[in-house]
């Protein structure tokens, strides 16, 4: 199985018929030619594999979400894997979706059957202040920000930024800066640094952490606050990545297979989306833990190492296209447009 999205190489001859130097000069290329240590395997454990009912076709359709690492939403994460341990979500659908927003499953809002289904045993209380964590030495080493990325130091100060003329812009509209952990995307915020030689204090140590909302996040739907739901009531994000819900919701990890089935879904024409008729509604079959699965069923997934050399340079390409294709070079690019890679273990 192959995983995420990787941005287009060029519309030109297949990959295998350019020359060396163009694929270089390509995100699949600089991918393809990532060294195999620089691959990380995903535990079994942070992936959550939903499967759907089969399409009109009669094809399988699974969806792989994997799940934000310790301490990022942990209590959402811990009441997910409560819920899939439980089988809580089989039989359950997808009841929602928004042109350009997102696709929404769990409890659902059937007028039909407008009681909920009970919570199964272990459900952890949520707080909205746990949008947000304080920054922690260790889960994130490199930060990227205005004109590159910086080396986070165990002091949680920022190594001077490399300067480089020309060098692509990586600044975060809606943040300090931005990271990965495990491959998954977060917003940094920075606060004030002193400087020893009595100049103004800068904005270089990082202070707090959040999940973003880009394409294919998967959130956590929620009443008005300060409700912050239970992970119970799950959306996949199937527009351009809505940032204002940052920090307003939680963000519990990204589908990085299958986020196709859930994209092409026709769109509710209820209020705020939800299908009229249960006839509109894609059940769901099962929603396990890989590391609950047998062996042979699980999904064997990589993410491309966020601290390497390849990925610094795949991003680079990404935000300064130079083959045939591009003309114009856009200069710099976003947390949720510099999308880790993810491939299948036997890739």
């Amino acid at each position: 199985m192959l995983g995420t999205l990787f941005a287009a190489s060029a519309l030109t001859a297949p990959l295998a018929a350019q020359e060396v130097e163009d694929v270089a000069l390509t995100p699949g290329g600089v991918v393809k030619a990532a060294d195999p240590s620089e691959w990380r395997d995903i535990p079994a454990e942070d992936l959550l594999v939903m499967t759907l009912t089969p399409d009109a076709a009669g094809k399988t359709r699974e969806v792989v979400i994997q799940l934000m690492p310790e301490p990022v939403s942990s209590a959402w994460t811990q009441n997910i894997r409560t819920m899939a341990r439980a089988h809580w979500w089989d039989g359950l659908s997808i009841y929602r979706s928004v042109d350009n927003w997102v696709v929404q499953w769990g409890n659902g809002e059937d007028p039909e059957n407008p009681e909920p289904k009970p919570l199964p045993g272990g459900i952890v209380p949520t707080s909205e202040d746990a949008y947000t964590i304080a920054w922690q030495d260790g889960p994130i080493r490199t930060l990227w920000g205005a004109r590159g990325r910086r080396e986070v130091e165990a002091s949680s100060q920022l190594a001077p930024a490399r300067k480089r003329d020309n060098s692509p812009d990586f600044s975060d509209p809606y943040s300090d800066a931005f990271s990965y952990v495990r491959g998954l995307p977060v917003a940094v915020e920075l606060g004030s640094y002193e400087v020893s030689d009595g100049k103004a204090p800068v904005m270089t140590r990082p202070t707090r952490v959040w999940p973003v909302h880009c394409y294919a996040s998967v959130g956590v739907a929620r009443d008005l606050s300060p409700d912050a739901g239970t992970g119970a009531e799950l959306y996949a994000v199937i527009g351009h990545g809505p940032r204002q819900l940052d920090r307003n919701i939680a963000v519990v990890g990204k589908v990085i297979e299958g986020i196709e089935h859930m994209a092409i879904l026709p769109r509710g024409t209820g209020e705020y989306g939800v299908y009229e008729t249960e006839a509109e509604h894609t059940p769901i079959v099962s929603v396990r833990l890989a590391s609950d699965l047998p062996e042979q069923e699980r999904p064997r997934l990589r993410y491309l190492d966020t601290d390497s050399a390849s990925f610094a340079k795949y991003a680079d390409v990404i935000a300064n296209r130079s083959d045939d294709f591009y003309k114009v070079a856009a200069g710099g690019a976003d947390v949720c447009n510099v999308r880790v890679p993810v491939k299948s273990v036997e890739d």
